[in-house]
């Protein structure tokens, strides 16, 4: 059965998205475009050689180049015009990959440099996501993307950010996360943030056991109370060779607390060594809640379509198994329950229904 999985059903087939940075997904010809309109000097104005360029830089293993990576994108993305292309043509991308419901996170704190505010920088972000999404019905597709506000955990402004998130929670705003380093910026820096937005019952997720190991796990779940872990690959180092689970990895999975796992983001970043050797399909056979996720799609050169393609030929997954992250991502999203039930009932299970039978 697996041999008949082709790439292009894949691609038509509803996938649901939980971790994707917009600043990590423009297309290449934007960048070169927007770099153009305020005079960034970019490595190339080829936006094919450019889109190598990003592949190569996040492959190198020099963080440095990987962080230059987003210092390009992010010049780009500082005026109300370019924020809302970004977002409109990030919808757009990802319901041509079939994606139909997308959580897409964001720092505006790294958005400021031509002097917007904070809420401007969400508008203009809300408004592309709802020009995009609404030419992707025109197009026949079908899309609804959520929007996480993220802080970044070197800085100071988490709470700041956590009230701007909450300000447009009827907006588009479903979320909020931090991001950043791991290893010297624990999440309990920021646990003033977390506390507010459990008082405003509010979703969050925190960036955690990626570059880090179980103790940025145990803050963020036991500290800081996240609803989800971004990330969170590093769970297996509480999971002995024969299968049995240590404390933390029982309560991940009791709790059915969600792993947004990225799988080639995961290789590049050094967090595995290869597809074939990332824990998820361990972690799927222990049935933890695992979803599947892009992360950076432009430094990956990937996308939702190409990491489940990925799993189909390293592990032999097939539509059985697709389906299961798929309505794993689904359940784990921060829209209301009726609506994630909506999504799954009359979208996602026929779809998959069809391929099964």
């Amino acid at each position: 059965m697996v041999a008949t999985i082709r790439y292009e059903d894949i691609v038509k087939v509803p996938k649901a998205l939980l971790h994707d940075h917009l600043d990590g997904g423009l297309r290449p010809a934007t960048i070169v475009d927007l770099a153009a309109e305020v005079g960034h000097e970019l490595p190339t104005t080829d936006p094919e050689a450019l889109g190598r360029w990003f592949a190569d830089a996040a492959n190198s293993g020099s963080l440095e180049r990987y962080l230059e990576t987003f210092a390009h994108t992010v010049a780009v993305m500082q005026t109300p015009s370019a924020l809302r292309r970004v977002a409109r043509e990030c919808a757009l991308d990802l319901a041509a990959d079939g994606v139909v419901y997308a959580e897409v996170r964001f720092a505006p704190e790294q958005h400021l440099e031509q002097d917007l505010s904070l809420d401007e920088v969400v508008e203009a972000v809300l408004a592309g996501f709802a020009e995009g999404t609404a030419q992707a019905v025109e197009a026949g597709l079908s899309i609804r993307v959520g929007t996480l506000l993220t802080a970044m955990r070197h800085a100071a402004r988490s709470q700041e950010i956590a009230e701007l998130a909450v300000r447009h929670r009827d907006a588009g705003v479903v979320g909020f996360d931090i991001a950043g380093a791991e290893a010297g910026f624990p999440p309990t820096r920021h646990l003033d943030a977390f506390e507010y937005l459990q008082r405003e019952n509010f979703h969050f997720t925190i960036h955690a056991g990626e570059a880090f190991g179980l103790p940025s796990i145990w803050q963020a779940i036991q500290w800081c109370g996240a609803d989800r872990l971004g990330h969170g690959v590093r769970i297996v180092d509480d999971i002995a060779s024969d299968g049995s689970l240590g404390r933390l990895a029982a309560y991940v999975r009791d709790k059915r607390i969600p792993l947004e796992l990225c799988p080639s983001s995961n290789v590049q970043t050094g967090a595995v060594a290869s597809i074939a050797d990332h824990p998820i399909g361990l972690l799927r056979d222990l049935r933890f809640r695992a979803t599947v996720n892009t992360d950076n799609r432009l430094m990956s050169g990937t996308s939702m379509s190409r990491e489940m393609s990925l799993l189909v030929e390293t592990f032999g997954y097939g539509w059985k198994e697709l389906q299961w992250f798929t309505i794993n991502a689904m359940k784990s999203a921060f829209i209301p329950f009726d609506e994630r039930l909506r999504i799954i009932d009359e979208v996602i299970k026929p779809a998959y229904a069809e391929l099964l039978a």
